[in-house]
């Protein structure tokens, strides 16, 4: 799910993570990266879903430093407490269990 404008500039990998930690050669970080894109790709899917924009609240595809797939949550503050409301009605009081 590949968005437009200026924002989605920064999609992809993770450069500001990646600047921190030494990438080992003969790691594929484009494979983990890419299971970490059709993840966030279901999940912006299911925020769209439920009525969030994706310049509010979104997942990034990542990769760690051992080349695994991470996603990423971006979001302004608002959004992420009405996230989080939502996430806190599913779970119903189950101690956080969904």
């Amino acid at each position: 799910m590949t968005g437009s404008g200026e924002d989605w500039l920064s999609d992809g990998l993770d450069f500001e993570v990646a600047e921190c930690v030494l990438w080992v050669s003969g790691l594929d970080y484009i494979a983990g990266w890419r299971a970490a894109r059709q993840a966030a790709d279901r999940l912006n899917r299911a925020l769209l879903g439920v009525g969030f924009e994706l310049s509010q609240v979104r997942a990034v595809a990542s990769t760690d430093e051992s080349g695994r797939g991470v996603v990423r949550m971006a979001g302004r503050l608002d959004a992420v407490d009405r996230l989080s409301g939502l996430l806190e009605g599913i779970a119903g009081g189950n101690g956080g269990a969904a």
